[in-house]
């Protein structure tokens, strides 16, 4: 028997191998017919050619296309995207030839097979537009991505917008190519001529039917290889049923036979290794395709790769149907390795996958279930020799998928890692990092990321500082924020630091803590001549009034005058009146001016407050130890016979 070796791969993997190795002749077993052409069928090699190893190229190889991977790649998306393009251009009626190329190259479009299937099944209700599409394909340089099922499509979009005659010119033109009409066209059109009454066109089909034009449709004889191929072991017997078929194995039949097959990719690469070493078939682009696509879906990683590297020598491109296909299952399998192999291989063409590529990745690496810190610095490497750098809003990808699996403290040393593939870090990306490693607890890595930025060109600047302590703030580590305020304040100018001192008060007063505030306050302005916005003093008095600090909140004002801000009335007014002795009351006064106490409308609100909330005896002891010319001003005085009365006391505007 022919081809003991293809016994043997298969016998290795089939649940019955000892059942069927003990049946085998003796002969057979020690069959020593040399197997030296089909070496990529062998023991895998130590170690897998790479790219590196074919230094030059033919250069009319082209690998894949630079359309862009902005997320997980995915076999329809790019599609649904391209065919947008395709339907617009070729909607344009008045486009010459010239125009559509150059149209198609800035929207990084390659035609290829898969592409022309997928847009003409999307234009089945724009026949004008596939029309236009399938002519152009079939008159450039472009014709040899059409295939028998490409033109069973078009006939579909024909006959179902009712375009009888260009149906039957297109039967006649694939009758001359040697394609037939596919059984799933016949039936459609059978149905679609009866139904409208179309007996001369139904007799016409049926004549083609009976010639044996539609049995010899390339999804017919894939189906029949299939079956012979499917029928047992692969051995003399199935070559033979093969060789009986009398069929022409065209590269679209032997390509659409290994993407069906479904039985695993050995009897797929017995079927493709056979065919072309029986003379019936030389492999092309769409053949190693085909095949590659096979070899990715199984678990054949040296098979795969040693095909890719005899198609790359053989001069033909990987088409973007299938690196996107093939990245997707390696990354959906868990296979990072291979995907950056795949990546590595790719950048290594003529045409480059697009930046996106890399981000993804990247991603990939960064959520793995160990971090491959040394995959990652070959993913940056690769990029880089391939003239890129690795840009902010690609960092911010990863930097997002970093936190989703909480390492955001593995941030520094891939910000290492991409620095030394030219990476920058921006202003926005310093401070959102900063805010994570602090929120986030990483104290240490929050630490090394400041001092890597002091050592480096890009100092951190008071935004940085504020994002670091209010990540701290975030996570409620009080003390860690207050340490970080105090180094900023060392290291950049008082007058930037009022947003993170509100902050930090702010913080402190959450956590009802307002004292603290108040004494760290003091401590910044004594000590380094801060000056706080006036909103923070608001914060500050209003908290230190709700959690009891009334002396503290009335220390304060004298702080707010030093700054010429003005004082802040309402929550004084509001805290004396419900709960503030009369003695509290005088020492609010006396803290509203240096040198004598405040303008009587300060006085009239008082009043009015104890007024309001019923503490008519508060306010009489209150006036009682009021200044003089208080207790004789007429304003006062009628307001208090207003209340003894009974009548209601007149309004009094607030008042600085």
């Amino acid at each position: 028997m022919r081809n003991q070796w293809r016994w043997l791969l298969l016998l290795r993997c089939h649940s019955r191998s000892r059942l069927l190795i003990s049946t085998l002749p003796h002969s057979q077993v020690n069959s020593t017919r040399s197997i030296s052409s089909w070496s990529l069928l062998s023991p895998p090699h130590p170690r897998r050619v790479t790219i590196n190893q074919f230094h030059n190229p033919p250069m009319s190889l082209r690998f894949f296309s630079s359309s862009e991977l902005a997320v997980e790649p995915t076999k329809d998306q790019p599609d649904q995207n391209q065919i947008a393009v395709l339907t617009d251009i070729f909607s344009r009626t008045q486009m010459s030839n010239e125009k559509i190329k150059l149209q198609l190259e800035s929207n990084n479009i390659v035609i290829t097979h898969d592409l022309v299937l997928n847009a003409l099944k999307n234009l089945q209700s724009a026949p004008d537009v596939a029309r236009r599409f399938f002519k152009w394909v079939s008159k450039s340089d472009n014709e040899k991505r059409l295939s028998s099922k490409s033109y069973n499509l078009m006939l579909g979009v024909l006959l179902g917008n009712g375009f009888v005659k260009e149906f039957w010119d297109m039967v006649g033109t694939m009758k001359k190519k040697g394609y037939g009409v596919s059984k799933g066209t016949f039936v459609k059109a059978l149905e679609k001529f009866e139904k409208d009454g179309m007996s001369d066109d139904v007799k016409k089909l049926k004549d083609l039917y009976a010639s044996g034009s539609t049995d010899n449709s390339v999804e017919n004889l894939c189906s029949r290889v299939c079956r012979a191929i499917r029928s047992e072991l692969w051995g003399d017997n199935v070559e033979k049923r093969l060789r009986g078929l009398n069929v022409e194995f065209s590269s679209e039949l032997v390509s659409m036979v290994v993407d069906n097959l479904g039985i695993g990719a050995n009897k797929g690469l017995i079927f493709f290794r056979w065919v072309e070493e029986s003379g019936l078939c030389k492999h092309d682009e769409r053949t190693y395709n085909a095949m590659v696509r096979a070899l990715a879906s199984e678990d054949a990683s040296n098979k795969f790769w040693r095909v890719v590297d005899e198609m790359r020598n053989a001069g033909f491109e990987m088409y973007r149907d299938t690196y996107v296909d093939v990245l997707g299952r390696f990354v959906k399998k868990g296979m990072i390795k291979d995907a950056v192999d795949l990546y590595e291989f790719a950048m290594g063409g003529l045409n480059k996958p697009s930046v996106h590529d890399c981000t993804f990745l990247l991603r990939k690496i960064v959520v793995g279930k160990e971090l491959d810190m040394n995959l990652l610095s070959r993913v940056v490497r690769i990029f880089r020799e391939g003239g890129n750098v690795i840009t902010n809003s690609a960092f911010d990808a990863v930097l997002k998928s970093l936190t989703s699996v909480a390492r955001v403290g593995e941030c520094n040393s891939i910000i290492k890692a991409l620095e030394e593939g030219g990476f920058q870090l921006n202003g926005t990306l310093q401070r959102k990092i900063a805010s994570q490693l602090s929120r986030g607890g990483k104290h240490d890595e929050a630490g090394e990321f400041m001092d890597n930025m002091e050592a480096s060109d890009s100092t951190p600047d008071h935004k940085i500082w504020a994002s670091l302590v209010e990540g701290y703030c975030l996570a409620g580590d009080l003390e860690k924020a207050s340490d970080s305020f105090r180094k900023m304040v060392e290291k950049v100018d008082a007058s930037s630091t009022g947003y993170a001192l509100e902050l930090l008060v702010s913080t402190y007063c959450r956590k009802n803590r307002a004292a603290d505030s108040y004494k760290f306050v003091t401590e910044m302005i004594d000590g380094k001549d801060l000056q706080p916005w006036h909103s923070t003093y608001k914060i500050l008095i209003g908290m230190l009034l709700a959690q009891g600090g009334f002396k503290e909140a009335l220390d304060v004002l004298p702080l707010m005058k030093k700054q010429g801000y003005p004082p802040f009335l309402e929550p004084f007014i509001e805290y004396l009146s419900k709960c503030g002795s009369p003695d509290d009351a005088i020492a609010f006064s006396k803290a509203m001016t240096v040198k004598r106490y405040p303008s009587t409308s300060v006085f009239l609100q008082l009043f009015e407050a104890y007024f309001k909330v019923g503490r008519h005896n508060e306010a009489q002891d209150f006036l009682a130890k009021s200044p003089r010319y208080i207790r004789n001003h007429a304003d006062v005085l009628n307001m208090f016979c207003s209340v003894k009365s009974g009548e209601k006391a007149p309004a009094i505007t607030m008042a600085a």
